[in-house]
C-alpha cells in the first residue's frame, strides 16, 4: 500500500512519522510532482496537480473538517473524498462558542474596557431568556455547539438544511424556515459548510433580520460574512457587536478594519484545531476498513459539498 500526504502548510514529518508507525507496511511518503501513483491520500488544500498525477486513488482523506479547498479542484467523479468525523474538533469548538456567548452575555468584554481605563462599573444583570442562541448548522461541530450552550441553559435554536431533532433546541430546517430562524435569534452562530448557496450568506439582509442587539459568532468560513454589510450594522447600533475567528484573508491584513473595531473581536482561526494524533487514528481505521472492503463514514457528498 502506499499513502501520500500533502498538507498546505503543514509540517509534514510529524504526521508522516505517526503514519508510519500506525501502518508499517505500507509506503508513506510527502508528495511531490512526479511521485509513483499512490493508493490513498492524505491532505489539505492540495494542488490540482497531485490529482492530475494519481488517477488511481482508491480514496482521499481531508485532514479538516471543511471540504470547501477541495470542492475548488477538478474531482474525479469516483474518488471517495472523505473527511474527518470529529478528530477533537467539537469539544473544541463547544469551549469557543460557549466562551464567546458568555463573554457577551455576562459583558465581560465591557469589563476589559473597564479594567484598561482602570474604572470600577456596575453592569445589571441581564435576562438570560432574552440572548436566544441560533446555531446555524447543525451538523458533528454544529450540534455538539447546541448542546453545550443549552447547557448553561440559554434558548437555543438550531437550523439546518434538512429537518433534525436535538433534545433542548428548537430546531428549524430548509430555505423556508430560515428567516424564522433568524428572527428568533439574538446571538447567530455560524457553523454551516461554506458552498457556493452559502457565500455571503451572512449579509445586510439576513443579519438585519436577527432581534435587535444581536451578536454574530463566525467560526465557519470567513467568505460566509460581507464584511462591509456586518461592520455597518455594528455601527448602526442593530447589532451588539461579532467575534471573528475566520477571514476571507488569513492572516488578516492589519489594514483591514476589523483589527480596530471596538466592537468585533479578532481570533487567529483558533476555534478548533486538528488533533493529529486522533486524525491519524481516524485514518488509519478507514484506510483499513476500505480495504476490508467495508463502507465508511464521512465520505463527502460531492453534490452538496461536505
Amino acid at each position: 500500500m502506499r499513502i501520500v500526504f500533502s498538507c498546505t502548510g503543514t509540517k509534514a514529518e510529524p504526521w508522516l512519522r505517526s503514519l508510519r508507525m500506525a501502518l508499517p507496511d505500507a509506503q508513506i511518503e510527502e508528495w511531490a510532482p512526479g511521485a509513483p501513483q499512490a493508493d490513498y491520500a492524505v491532505v489539505w488544500a492540495p494542488p490540482q496537480t497531485l490529482l492530475d498525477e494519481q488517477p488511481k486513488l482508491k480514496a482521499m482523506f481531508n485532514i479538516g473538517a471543511g471540504v470547501d479547498a477541495l470542492m475548488r479542484l477538478r474531482l474525479p467523479a469516483d474518488l471517495p473524498i472523505v473527511r474527518l468525523d470529529d478528530a477533537g474538533m467539537s469539544v473544541q469548538m463547544a469551549e469557543y462558542v460557549c466562551h464567546a456567548v458568555i463573554r457577551h452575555y455576562r459583558e465581560l468584554d465591557v469589563c476589559e474596557v473597564d479594567e484598561a481605563r482602570q474604572r470600577w462599573s456596575y453592569h445589571p444583570p441581564r435576562l438570560r431568556s432574552d440572548f436566544s442562541v441560533g446555531i446555524m448548522g447543525l451538523g458533528v461541530l454544529g450540534e455538539r455547539v447546541a448542546k453545550a450552550v443549552a447547557a448553561f441553559e440559554f434558548p437555543v435554536n438550531g437550523w439546518s438544511r434538512s429537518p433534525k431533532s436535538i433534545d433542548g433546541v428548537r430546531c428549524f430546517h430548509g430555505q423556508d424556515q430560515f428567516h424564522d430562524f433568524l428572527a428568533a435569534t439574538r446571538i447567530l452562530v455560524c457553523l454551516v459548510p461554506l458552498t457556493p448557496d452559502t457565500v455571503g450568506v451572512l449579509n445586510r439582509d439576513s443579519l438585519g433580520r436577527l432581534k435587535p442587539g444581536g451578536y454574530v459568532i463566525n467560526v465557519a468560513r470567513g467568505a460566509h460574512v460581507v464584511d462591509e454589510d456586518l461592520i455597518a450594522l455594528v455601527d448602526s447600533g442593530h447589532l451588539a457587536g461579532a467575534t471573528l475567528d475566520v477571514f476571507h484573508t488569513e492572516p488578516l491584513p492589519p489594514e483591514h478594519p476589523y483589527w480596530q473595531h471596538p466592537k468585533i473581536t479578532v481570533t487567529p482561526h483558533t476555534s478548533a484545531r486538528t488533533e493529529r494524533e486522533l486524525s491519524i487514528g481516524q485514518i488509519v481505521q478507514k484506510i483499513q476498513a476500505l480495504e476490508r472492503g467495508e463502507k465508511i463514514a464521512g465520505v463527502v457528498d460531492l453534490g452538496k459539498g461536505y
